[in-house]
């Protein structure tokens, strides 16, 4: 187990001042380790997205006007 964290420790630091660093089993890919900052980045860009996606359907609805008298009264009923 010393033997793990103190490659994941070493991993790490290197990670915190360069590029990201994958992690393989058996020769493939299985996680990445990388810097907090490109982390926080990657998640700023998906939520982006999901907003943009979101804006995208809601554009496709066709949208319906009342006048205001209208909608204060119904507000004002219920």
């Amino acid at each position: 187990m010393f033997l793990v964290s103190n490659l994941l420790s070493k991993i790490v630091m290197k990670t915190a001042l360069s590029e990201p660093e994958v992690v393989t089993r058996k020769g493939k890919p299985v996680a990445v380790i990388l810097p907090i900052k490109d982390y926080e980045e990657l998640l700023e860009r998906a939520e982006d997205s999901a907003d943009a996606a979101g804006l995208k359907r809601a554009r496709r609805k066709p949208l319906h006007y009342r006048p205001l008298e209208e909608y204060l009264a119904q507000r004002n009923r219920g």
